[in-house]
Order: structure tokens, then sequence, then C-alpha cells
């Protein structure tokens, strides 16, 4: 019951405590909305790019070229190679990394150590190049400094740990 009023009373004291704040919510509520369209609209371009660039890629077949080089390293790593698109498709998109998910389930099912592993793999890992891609949108430096090499390396690292687990 608590967890059905949390956002309720979380509104409520929020508009609670502007009121005694003495802030204008009505008007800082707009400028926030204006703020929120700006950074839509910035954001919108790069990431019709980036669709464009994963259909593109699915279409091509330059995924699945991807997943049949990605399959030694896979295999080192001790994931099987029924996960490769999974983890090619995965830091681009995860809406189609879902997708995959969902066709490794309904094929190996979700309790097979290929369904675990996969669902591990889902969960533990993020949407990279989509992530910068909004987060470079919004800010006014383009530069990625580490941050795409780290994320790898951290996505790496728990596909990793996610095959030593399952194994």
């Amino acid at each position: 019951m608590l967890h059905e009023l949390l956002w309720p009373l979380l509104l409520l004291s929020l508009l609670g405590g502007a009121m005694w704040k003495r802030l204008p919510v009505y008007d800082l509520f707009v400028e926030g909305a204006k703020d929120g369209i700006n950074v839509a609209v910035q954001i919108l371009p790069n990431l019709a790019a980036m669709l464009i660039a994963v259909t593109l890629m699915e279409r091509t077949g330059l995924i699945a070229a991807l997943c049949r080089l990605s399959e030694p390293l896979l295999s080192l790593m001790g994931l099987p190679e029924e996960v490769a698109p999974l983890v090619a498709v995965r830091p681009l998109s995860g809406s189609a990394a879902l997708a995959v998910l969902e066709r490794i389930l309904n094929q190996y099912g979700p309790d097979s150590r290929i369904g675990l592993v996969a669902s591990t793999a889902m969960g533990s890992s993020e949407t990279i190049f989509y992530t910068i891609c909004v987060y470079l949108s919004g800010c006014k430096d383009r530069r990625t400094g580490y941050a795409i090499p780290c994320a790898l390396a951290g996505m790496f690292a728990g596909l990793w740990v996610c095959g030593l687990f399952f194994r």
C-alpha cells in the first residue's frame, strides 16, 4: 500500500516545500519544460543517426560478421556463441538487444545456460554508444575522452565474469 502512495506523497512534499520557500512553482515548471524541449531538439538528430546506423548494420550483415569475428573471443571468455548477436547489438541499441534476448530465450529457454548467460549479459551491460550519443548531444564538449574505452572495458569485464559464473 505504501508503494502506491510513494509518488503522490513525493509530489505533494515537493510542492509543499516549494510553497514553503515561496517559489513560483508553475513558472519554474514551465521553464524546466522549455529546457527539456530544447534538449530533446538537440538530441533528436543524433538519435536518428544512431538508429539509421544500427538499421544499416543489421541489414547489410555487418552485425552478423561481427558475431562471427567475435566468436573466438567469446569462447575464450567462456560465453556460448549463441549470445554473440546480443553482445554485438547491446552497446548500440537497447530495443534491438531486447529483441535478440527474446529470440534467445524463446529458442533455448530462460533456465538454460545460454538463457542465463544472455539474461545476465543483458542486465549487466549498457547501451554504451546510445548513452554517449545522448549525453554528448546535451553538452557543448563533444570529446568522449576515456568514456567509450572504459565503458567497453567494463562491459567485457562483466561478460567475462558472466562466462565464469555460468560454466
